[in-house]
């Protein structure tokens, strides 16, 4: 129809009972109805998928942000040597977060490798989509690494304010 398509189906059931009397209707819907209900187990699952799939970023984050964190904190004196030695704080800032980019390029590597190996597992999920689509791996990749980065960023500037002379007392 070029209209609303309810307005049609009392127009189509009084057409079928004048053809039929007894034939039994129900469940009228559009085909856009149809064609949302019958997608509604492959839409949760995708659903679920993408919730998770935030889960494992929000605690990725976290874990990326504690050893960071715990690695400025076993490093404190290294850092107050270097500030003692002239270092400034961005360089500091910089020392940070380059190691922490490091191991992070190392999980985004293994990773990549994974989701191409276990791309074949979600196929039946992905619509017009190509399994390994290059633009879905830049973007995911992109995020991560942001949200990596994001995460070394407290620590490296906490490592960056160490005062030269707590440091080396603490010691």
């Amino acid at each position: 129809t070029h209209g609303e398509p309810r307005t049609v189906a009392g127009t189509v059931l009084t057409t079928l009972h004048e053809h039929d009397a007894d034939m039994a209707v129900w469940d009228i819907k559009t085909m856009a109805e149809h064609v949302y209900g019958s997608t509604f187990a492959s839409r949760m699952a995708a659903n679920l998928v993408g919730v998770f799939g935030m889960l494992a970023l929000v605690l990725a984050v976290v874990g990326v942000h504690g050893v960071i964190a715990y690695s400025v904190s076993r490093g404190a004196h290294e850092f107050g040597v270097r500030m003692a030695v002239g270092a400034r704080s961005g360089e500091i800032l910089r020392l940070v977060l380059t190691e922490g980019l490091k191991t992070i390029m190392v999980g985004i590597g293994l990773g990549l490798i994974l989701a191409v190996a276990g791309t074949h597992l979600l196929t039946s999920l992905i619509y017009e989509v190509s399994p390994l689509d290059g633009l879905t791996f830049a973007v995911v990749t992109t995020i991560l690494v942001v949200a990596a980065l994001a995460a070394c960023y407290a620590p490296a500037r906490r490592a960056s304010r160490v005062e030269p002379s707590q440091a080396l007392r603490y010691e």
